[in-house]
């Protein structure tokens, strides 16, 4: 359902949305789009017409003025104002006020710092890192991070930074897990949410015995869950870890 620009688009619209833009040859083309979801457009995720204030593509959204329909077949290979506005939000400039970066900045760093505690650990101690200590090391590297680049993109340039700082590797973690049936019935789900189900083999009494891969980061995390679900019966051994230094 095309959604409509509400009549007082020239005030509170500009104060909720925010205008994504890109010229090519010659035409300007812009989106209005809300500004927390931006982020997540640029990691990867689809755009929805939810983000958009009207699923229309301007040539210039402060005077209502459309694009020509013809420029947007020749120049992006479609009408659909969804897809045009996914590259234009992907690839093309954000207007965003001053408070809007520095938030935008600041949810990067977060998301930045919590892939990294999720998915790396101490290789010294084979503990995953706080992510407070992750926050430290990339202030005191003086990381800049660039809000239009998504977080994986950017994860490998923080490693670098950081690693002369504190020992860190990106590793995965194999989890040989033992349930009784009861807790089996509840845990199945979250053994799937925390990583992939690499082996497992029912008993006859319906009891669970499996082998679980995640990233080392999350093991913690993953044992406690178990714990409190269980209140402490369950069987647990740390199998192995496989380094991956220099992924994001």
């Amino acid at each position: 359902m095309t959604k409509e620009l509400r009549t007082e688009r020239s005030d509170d619209l500009f104060k909720e949305y925010v205008i994504a833009r890109i010229e090519k040859h010659g035409e300007r083309f812009e989106v209005l789009v809300k500004p927390d979801a931006i982020q997540a457009i640029q990691d990867g995720k689809p755009v929805s017409l939810e983000v958009l204030a009207i699923d229309t593509v301007f040539r210039d959204a402060r005077k209502g003025t459309h694009a020509p329909v013809e420029k947007m077949k020749e120049i992006f290979e479609t009408e659909d104002p969804i897809k045009v506005a996914e590259v234009l939000i992907r690839k093309g400039e954000i207007q965003l006020t001053t408070e809007q970066r520095r938030e935008m900045l600041e949810q990067k760093r977060r998301a930045i710092v919590t892939h990294i505690a999720t998915h790396a650990i101490n290789p010294q101690t084979g503990t995953p890192h706080p992510p407070q200590r992750i926050e430290i090391a990339m202030e005191e590297a003086r990381v800049r991070v660039d809000e239009r680049k998504g977080v994986e993109e950017q994860v490998k340039t923080v490693l670098d930074a950081i690693r002369p700082l504190i020992p860190i590797r990106f590793e995965k973690a194999r989890i040989a897990v033992k349930l009784n049936a009861e807790d089996a019935a509840k845990c199945y789900g979250d053994l799937k949410t925390f990583g992939a189900i690499v082996q497992e083999e029912w008993q006859k009494d319906g009891s669970w015995i499996g082998v679980v891969e995640m990233p080392a980061g999350m093991q913690t995390d993953f044992l406690e869950k178990l714990n409190a679900r269980t209140r402490g019966n369950v069987e647990t051994r740390l199998l192995k870890r496989g380094g991956a230094a220099d992924k994001g």
